[in-house]
C-alpha cells in the first residue's frame, strides 16, 4: 500500500487532464476528495447553490473549450445539479461531475442514511452520457478515463463518477497514471471523396453551421469561399463567420432563411443537430428536410435522430473540413452570387423580425459596439429572443445562452461566471431578466469572491412578460406571470457589486417598443461605467 489515497489521486489526474478550475460546495460527503486541491494547481470556486456550480462548469466549457468540473456531495448536491447537466446534454458541452455517495455498506438497502437515494447512479443515468460507480481503490485511473471517453465519443456531454465516501481516504496498492486517450475518428477517403463530388456539381449550396462547429471558423470560412456559399448560423454557432458577405446569422426558423435553404441544390450542415428550438421555433411545422445533404458531425447516429443525408461525414468538425476542403479541386472563377443570395437573406430576415425583436437586436448591437471583445451570455429574456432570431455577434463563441433545447431560466448569471474565469481579460455581459434572475441572486456572491469582469445587466419588463404575451395571444387571462421583484441594486450593494438603474424611453411610456425609437445613449454610458470597476457590476434596465 502506499500513501496516496482516492482523494489525493483524483486531484492528481485531474491536473494531469489540465483541469484548472473545479466548481464545488464542500460537504462532508467530499471533504476526502479536497484534501489535495489546496496544494494543487486547480482553483475552486463556490457557488451558492449546485445548480449554479453546474451552470458555472457549462458557462467555462463554451468559453475555453476544455470540460467544466464540478466536485457536489451526494444526495442533494447531486440531484440539485440535475438540470444543469440536462441543459449540457442537449447542448452538447462537455461536463465531469464528480460526486460522493455514501459508504459501500450501505448501498441497496435505502435505511435513512444522510443524502441518501435509492439507486443514485441509475438516476443520473437517465441524463448523463455515463454514471460508474467506484469500488475499488485502484481503479480511480480507469474510471476517470472511461469517463473522459464517453464525454468526447460522438456528441460532448455530461458524465458522471461517484466516489463512495469509505473509499475517498483508501490507500491505493499501486498509483498509476492515466490510459493514453483514443484518437477521434475520421471518416473514410471515399466518403470524403463523394462529399466533394457532391460540392464541385453544386450551382447553388448552403451551409449550415451549429454548436459543433464553433471551434470550426476558419476551415468553414475557406469552405464557404471556396463554394460561394452562404452560411447559416444557428444559436450557438452565432459569430462564425462574422462580418463576412456570405455570413447569415439569421434563425432558419425564419421564413426567408427557409426560402433560402429550400433555393439550394446542395445543403452542408456541420455539427447541427436540426432541433425544433432551432429550425421550427415556432412550432408550424415548416422546415423541410433538405433533399441532398453532406452532414458533418460528432455523432454516428446524427442523421438517424432528424433526416437521412445523402453523405454523412463523422468527426470533428475543423478536422473533417479540412480534409473536405483538401479534397476539392482549384475553386472556380470569383462569383458574387453567394453574396447576393446572403445580404437578399440577412435583409429578409431582418424585415421578417417583429417591431419589438427587433429593437431587441439594436439594443444588442449597443452592447457589441460598446463593449468591443466581450462575450454575451443570455438567460431566458426578451433580449436573447430577439438575438436567437437575428444577431451579427462579433467572434465566435461569444455569444451563447439557454433558451434553446433544454431552456433552464437561471443559467445565465452563473454561466457569464464561468465565461470569465475562462476569459479573464475581456468582459462578460449576463442578460437577464428581472424574473430569471430570482432564480439563481446568490450568483453574485460568487462573482464578488472571484472578481469576476462580469455586467450583469437585468431587463426588467416586471414578470415574464413573454408568457404573458403568449397567455393575452391565446386568450387566456393571465395568471401567476408578475411575480415581485427586489431592489437589484440593494442586493448588489449587499454584495459590494457597484450598480445603476436607466430607464430607456422613446418619449411615451405607453407605445409599444418601435425600431430607432429608443434612446440607447443611457446604455451605452452605463456599459462605460460598468466596465470600468474591472469587477462584477450590474445595471437594471427599466423598459418602456
Amino acid at each position: 500500500m502506499t500513501d496516496t489515497t482516492v482523494g489525493l489521486e483524483l486531484v492528481r489526474h485531474l491536473e494531469a487532464l489540465g483541469v484548472d478550475v473545479v466548481f464545488g460546495i464542500p460537504g462532508v460527503h467530499t471533504t476526502e476528495l479536497y484534501r489535495g486541491l489546496a496544494t494543487s494547481t486547480i482553483r475552486h470556486v463556490t457557488p451558492r447553490h449546485e445548480l449554479d456550480a453546474g451552470f458555472m462548469a457549462d458557462g467555462y466549457a463554451r468559453a475555453s473549450g476544455k470540460p467544466g468540473v464540478c466536485l457536489l456531495i451526494t444526495g442533494p448536491g447531486i440531484t440539485n445539479a440535475i438540470t444543469a447537466m440536462a441543459q449540457a446534454r442537449a447542448d452538447s458541452i462537455p461536463m465531469l461531475v464528480i460526486s460522493g455517495i455514501n459508504a459501500l455498506a450501505t448501498h441497496g438497502h435505502y435505511r435513512g442514511h444522510l443524502h441518501e437515494l435509492p439507486d443514485q447512479s441509475a438516476t443520473l443515468k437517465t441524463i448523463a452520457k455515463h454514471s460508474e460507480r467506484l469500488i475499488r481503490a485502484d481503479d480511480i485511473a480507469d474510471a476517470l478515463a472511461r469517463a473522459m471517453a464517453a464525454m468526447n465519443s460522438g456528441r460532448p456531454g455530461p458524465v458522471h463518477i461517484e466516489i463512495p465516501t469509505d473509499l475517498m481516504e483508501a490507500p491505493l496498492s499501486q498509483p498509476r497514471d492515466l490510459p493514453p486517450s483514443v484518437a477521434a475518428p475520421m471518416p473514410d477517403a471515399r466518403l470524403i471523396d463523394q462529399a466533394a463530388g457532391l460540392c464541385a456539381k453544386a450551382v447553388a449550396p448552403v451551409i449550415l453551421a451549429g454548436g459543433g462547429a464553433v471551434w470550426a471558423d476558419d476551415a468553414l470560412r475557406a469552405l464557404a469561399m471556396r463554394l460561394d456559399a452562404p452560411v447559416v448560423t444557428t444559436t450557438n454557432a452565432r459569430g462564425l463567420l462574422a462580418g463576412h458577405a456570405l455570413a447569415v446569422p439569421a434563425s432558419p426558423s425564419l421564413p426567408p432563411v427557409r426560402a433560402l435553404i429550400e433555393a439550394s441544390d446542395l445543403v452542408i450542415a456541420v455539427g447541427t443537430q436540426f432541433g425544433p428550438t432551432d429550425y421550427d421555433a415556432y412550432l408550424d411545422g415548416g422546415f423541410k428536410a433538405p433533399p441532398n445533404t453532406i452532414r458533418i458531425d460528432r455523432d454516428p447516429e446524427a442523421a438517424k435522430t432528424s433526416f437521412p443525408a445523402t453523405v454523412t461525414l463523422c468527426g470533428d468538425s475543423a478536422a473533417v473540413l479540412d480534409r473536405l476542403n483538401a479534397a476539392l479541386a482549384a475553386p472556380p472563377a470569383p462569383s458574387s452570387t453567394g453574396a447576393a443570395r446572403a445580404a437578399e437573406t440577412r435583409q429578409a430576415a431582418m424585415a421578417a423580425l417583429s417591431p419589438k425583436m427587433q429593437v431587441m437586436t439594436e439594443v444588442l448591437a449597443v452592447i457589441r459596439d460598446t463593449l468591443p471583445g466581450c462575450t454575451i451570455v443570455g438567460d431566458s429574456t426578451q433580449l436573447v429572443y430577439g438575438g436567437n432570431l437575428y444577431w451579427e455577434a462579433a467572434a465566435p463563441r461569444s455569444w451563447f445562452n439557454a433558451s434553446t433545447g433544454y431552456g433552464a431560466l437561471g443559467y445565465g448569471p452563473p454561466a457569464a461566471i464561468g465565461a470569465s474565469l475562462a476569459l479573464p481579460d475581456a468582459p462578460v455581459v449576463c442578460l437577464v431578466g428581472d424574473g430569471g434572475f430570482q432564480f439563481c441572486l446568490g450568483a453574485l456572491g460568487s462573482a464578488t469572491d472571484e472578481a469576476s469582469r462580469v455586467i450583469f445587466l437585468v431587463w426588467n419588463n416586471n414578470g415574464y412578460q413573454e408568457i404573458e404575451d403568449h397567455m393575452v395571444s391565446r386568450g387566456i387571462t393571465p395568471v401567476g406571470v408578475r411575480p415581485s421583484a427586489p431592489d437589484f441594486r440593494k442586493i448588489a450593494e449587499g454584495y459590494g457589486i457597484p450598480s445603476e438603474r436607466i430607464r430607456l424611453t422613446d418619449g411615451n411610456s405607453q407605445a409599444a417598443l418601435a425600431p430607432g425609437k429608443l434612446d440607447l445613449a443611457p446604455l451605452a454610458a452605463a456599459l462605460i461605467r460598468a466596465r470600468a470597476a474591472q469587477g462584477p457590476a450590474l445595471i437594471e434596465v427599466m423598459t418602456p
